[in-house]
């Protein structure tokens, strides 16, 4: 993974999958969690109706819809120029929500200008982070969140194939670091679905390597997949009033 060091690329990390692949990811993001359980424990946890949201990652803008539907305005901040004209051309029609170029580590974006800060499977993956996390204090009002949403490697099968493709990531280290930084955690259950094997098929093989890609395929029956996500919420404080 490439990472920046200056300017608006500040703590940018290439993404593996989505920079290369964004026909397939995009397959990748219909097929996720097709009963919306991730979507209703974060509106749980940060009800984001008539507020301002900021989608860090955004990536090609897949989630930028759903957010506009009940948000006040929203923002869609992506490091990589190919994407940013994807997400654009997504919410052309959509006079609340705008799309910068930017990262997690250097925000295009005031203080105290937003209410949720949302990264999904993007940049807050752990020790290393504290940067993102900075900015994400930086922006918010007081009373908002910073709801970062990632990938459960501890549950079968999806964590099985991430642990065994990434033997250096270390779970309860991760989950350790964010309560540490005053994060609560939730877990959620979800279904991938897909229309069809190909479809499976291609989008298990830009998520993992290749021999983790064909052990997860050959272990997949069907069409379908059980993924946790974890949800970590971490609120700005209100602050004391002194008299």
């Amino acid at each position: 993974m490439a990472v920046g060091n200056s300017g608006r690329d500040r703590g940018v990390i290439a993404s593996p999958n989505i920079w290369h692949w964004p026909a397939v990811y995009e397959e990748e993001n219909r097929a996720q969690d097709t009963r919306g359980a991730v979507y209703a424990a974060l509106r749980e946890s940060v009800d984001w109706t008539g507020r301002d949201v900021v989608d860090v990652g955004c990536g090609s803008g897949y989630h930028l819809p759903m957010f506009a539907r009940a948000a006040r305005t929203v923002t869609g901040v992506e490091p990589h120029p190919p994407l940013v004209a994807a997400a654009r051309r997504r919410v052309e029609d959509l006079s609340t929500v705008r799309v910068l170029r930017g990262s997690a580590a250097s925000l295009p974006l005031p203080d105290g200008s937003t209410d949720l800060v949302h990264a999904r499977t993007a940049y807050f993956f752990g020790p290393g982070c504290g940067a993102g996390i900075l900015e994400a204090m930086r922006v918010l009002r007081p009373g908002g969140a910073l709801a970062v949403v990632d990938l459960d490697a501890t549950a079968h099968p999806y964590g099985e194939w991430m642990r065994a493709d990434l033997p250096h990531y270390d779970p309860p280290a991760v989950e350790a670091f964010f309560r540490a930084q005053g994060f609560d955690l939730r877990r959620v259950d979800t279904e991938w679905a897909f229309p069809d094997r190909a479809a499976l098929e291609r989008v298990l093989g830009i998520e993992f390597g290749p021999e983790v890609a064909s052990r997860a395929i050959r272990e997949t029956p069907g069409t379908t997949l059980t993924v946790r996500y974890r949800l970590h919420v971490r609120r700005k404080p209100v602050g004391v009033e002194i008299r």
